[in-house]
């Protein structure tokens, strides 16, 4: 099958194989939210943490679904707002789920850079935790500006060491359970005096940011082998090999921990290992963790300023945004706004709040990508491909719809402010005289070596 070209002239080679996108997936998926989040998760359900992580991941593969088949359906389409512009014909909407896509992942860089700065990192240094994220947001614009070549050897290094932080608290528990202090009680037990079905839903908006990440494994459509079978099969695979990773240390946690102790800390895994006895050293886990949460923050730095690139390439964001650095040949400008944005948005609340705004946000793109599998269901392609019942699309815009039901006032205000201010860019860019093109692909600007 001949490779699309590029707006540049250049095709693009289909070099990821199955293993290779699955880890891809997997490395997206893992790590921040649940090392940063399983105690904020306890204090809603109490000890039952792997229930709305199950409830999570079931939501999760809803929506996935949609995404593999409009994936395999539209081979060379790039992202959620490509989909969005098929199906609505609207440069609006089109425009509204790319902001979307690019207003949530400056807004989990901001969060991710709450966990780093929280008592992982104090195990190291005691430093302000605002002054700490602020300075890791800066390093992380230095090294995106410098350069950063995505190389799948790389994210499997990556991959690996945040497996191996979750894989060392599942062995921890395990351990623990050999001095006969462990209570797997606790892990089926629900928080006293709350409803556990409420609980258990508005926990699932927290535990559905554990999950996100799996969405922008559409962007690589166009390099993946065989791509009608390998991607339905990696993004699957990586989500339910998450799914069961995060739940085996959602029981583990409370097996060694009482809640009341996984609650009050930001580094709540740190402290099921520190419990366990089982000698691993403190401050090798809260390296783990650090680059875990490092590495989650750096991606979606680089997807957020390549994507606000790609917009103002097509006309859709003010032009502004398309200036380079003449020698690094990097997006400067795209860079230096979105990390501004993502350093203001660390003053606006904790790390819960801003990760529910992620959520928020997400969901919105999620239900146009559901809404988009059944309006284009009449658009018939000769070439077969992956195709899901319809009633995962359907269940997946009730199950964002369940999600949103649970989002708080200040998240809303929160996500309504960022939009009104894409709004205004939008606004300002067809002024400016530039027609935006949409649905043709927004690239995501791959760097030449």
């Amino acid at each position: 099958m001949p490779t699309k070209t590029s707006q540049s002239g250049s095709a693009l080679k289909r070099a990821v194989s199955g293993p290779m996108l699955l880890l891809f997936i997997l490395g997206d998926v893992l790590g921040a939210g649940v090392y940063a989040l399983a105690g904020t998760i306890a204090g809603q359900v109490g000890g039952a943490i792997w229930v709305p992580l199950l409830i999570a991941l079931c939501f999760a593969l809803l929506t996935a679904g949609s995404y593999a088949e409009l994936v395999t359906k539209y081979p060379h389409a790039g992202a959620s707002s490509v989909f969005a512009g098929k199906a609505f014909k609207s440069p609006l909407i089109s425009f509204l789920v790319g902001f979307c896509m690019l207003a949530a992942g400056v807004t989990s860089a901001a969060g991710l850079s709450l966990a780093f700065a929280g008592d992982y990192l104090s195990a190291f240094v005691d430093v302000s935790p605002q002054v700490a994220a602020l300075l890791f947001l800066g390093v992380i614009a230095l090294l995106n500006a410098r350069g950063i070549k995505e190389s799948l050897s790389a994210n499997l290094v990556m991959t690996v060491i945040e497996v191996s932080g979750l894989l060392i608290v599942i062995f921890a528990a395990v351990w623990f359970f050999r001095t006969g202090e462990a209570d797997l009680g606790r892990a089926l037990t629900f928080k006293p005096g709350v409803n556990p079905a409420i609980a258990v839903l508005s926990a699932a908006l927290l535990a559905f940011y554990s999950f996100v990440g799996f969405e922008t494994s559409a962007n690589l459509a166009e390099e993946i082998r065989d791509v009608r079978k390998t991607y339905p099969r990696a993004l699957f695979g990586a989500l339910l090999i998450a799914g069961a990773v995060y739940m085996g240390v959602a029981v583990a946690a409370a097996a060694v921990m009482p809640v009341e102790q996984l609650l009050t800390s930001s580094a709540p895994l740190l402290e099921v290992v520190k419990a366990s006895g089982l000698g691993i050293s403190p401050r090798l886990f809260a390296f783990i963790a650090l680059v875990a949460v490092a590495n989650g923050a750096l991606l979606t730095m680089i997807m957020s300023s390549r994507l606000a690139y790609g917009m103002a390439c097509q006309g859709l964001l003010p032009s502004a945004l398309t200036r380079i650095l003449p020698h690094r040949r990097t997006p400067g400008m795209a860079i230096l706004v979105t990390s501004v944005i993502a350093i203001v948005l660390t003053l606006t609340g904790s790390l819960q709040t801003l990760a529910q705004t992620v959520v928020l946000l997400l969901l919105f793109v999620f239900i146009s990508t559901n809404l988009a599998v059944l309006v284009l269901r009449k658009d018939k392609v000769e070439t077969s491909h992956f195709r899901v019942p319809t009633w995962m699309p359907v269940l997946g815009i009730v199950s964002c719809l369940l999600l949103l039901s649970q989002q708080g006032l200040d998240t809303w205000l929160r996500a309504g402010a960022l939009i009104l201010v894409g709004v205004v860019l939008h606004v300002c860019a067809r002024a400016g005289g530039v027609r935006p093109v949409a649905p043709a692909d927004i690239e995501l600007a791959h760097e030449k070596p």
